[in-house]
């Protein structure tokens, strides 16, 4: 897992990952929005969870997405699991 995993560091690289999926400047994604809104198909959006897992050195439960659906709450429960795992 990655040393001193923060919220910020946890949601710039989701903001880097989808921006780049949707073909978007980093700085114009609206992290507010639900990560369904983002019109990602199934198949991207298993493969940014598969590089999320590989990014961070732990495995995110499939649920996660739903439990939480925005970029900022997604951020803030895997730095909060994280810092449980240290």
């Amino acid at each position: 897992m990655k040393a001193e995993l923060t919220v910020d560091a946890v949601r710039d690289w989701l903001v880097e990952q989808v921006a780049t999926r949707l073909g978007v400047p980093p700085a114009e994604l609206d992290t507010s929005r639900y990560f369904d809104e983002f019109g990602l198909e199934s198949t991207e959006a298993l493969v940014l969870a598969g590089e999320l897992e590989r990014w961070l050195g732990m495995e995110v439960e499939t649920t996660a997405v739903w439990y939480h659906p925005t970029i900022p709450d997604l951020a803030g429960y895997i730095a909060e699991k994280a810092g449980e795992r240290s």
